[in-house]
């Protein structure tokens, strides 16, 4: 089937989004299992799966489409230092995220493409739960204190 140009091109750039969050996912994931923080690394390995299988529906929906799936471009990855500026930093990228899509539905209403709305809808929804989960570990680390949030964090 043949899609509107505009889909397509919205669908390449929330493609690109994706693939940037995996591997920031993945590379803090790593940190953390390095730093032997084994729930954060768990929570953050899980995210970036997330981000695959969005990013796999994203490409099946653009073949459908008869569009080009561009998997060779990324947005600036952000990965900090700390798990507090991780968490930071994927709090602007979902909130970032949570926006695209919603701005990527308001264009399937627009032309009419209810096919890719739900989609996008069912994406959005994950969005907003990684938001959700990232606003409770920092409203965590405000009320216990870092080093007490830490050491939860090790098994």
């Amino acid at each position: 089937m043949k899609g509107k140009t505009k889909i397509i091109d919205t669908l390449n750039l929330l493609l690109a989004d994706e693939l940037t969050a995996i591997n920031q996912y993945m590379v803090q994931s790593e940190m953390c299992a390095n730093w032997g923080y084994d729930r954060l690394h768990e929570a953050a390995e899980k995210r970036a799966v997330d981000e695959m299988k969005h990013a796999e529906k994203l490409i099946a929906r653009l073949l459908f489409l008869e569009g080009r799936p561009l998997v060779g471009t990324l947005n600036k990855i952000h990965i900090g230092d700390t798990v507090e500026a991780h968490h930071q930093n994927d709090h602007e990228s979902e909130m970032g995220a949570i926006k695209s899509y919603n701005e990527g539905i308001k264009l399937c209403v627009e032309l009419g493409d209810n096919g890719t709305r739900e989609m996008l809808e069912s994406i959005l929804k994950d969005e907003e739960d990684h938001l959700d989960w990232l606003e409770a570990q920092m409203d965590q680390i405000a009320q216990l204190g870092i080093p007490a949030y830490l050491a939860e964090q090790l098994h």
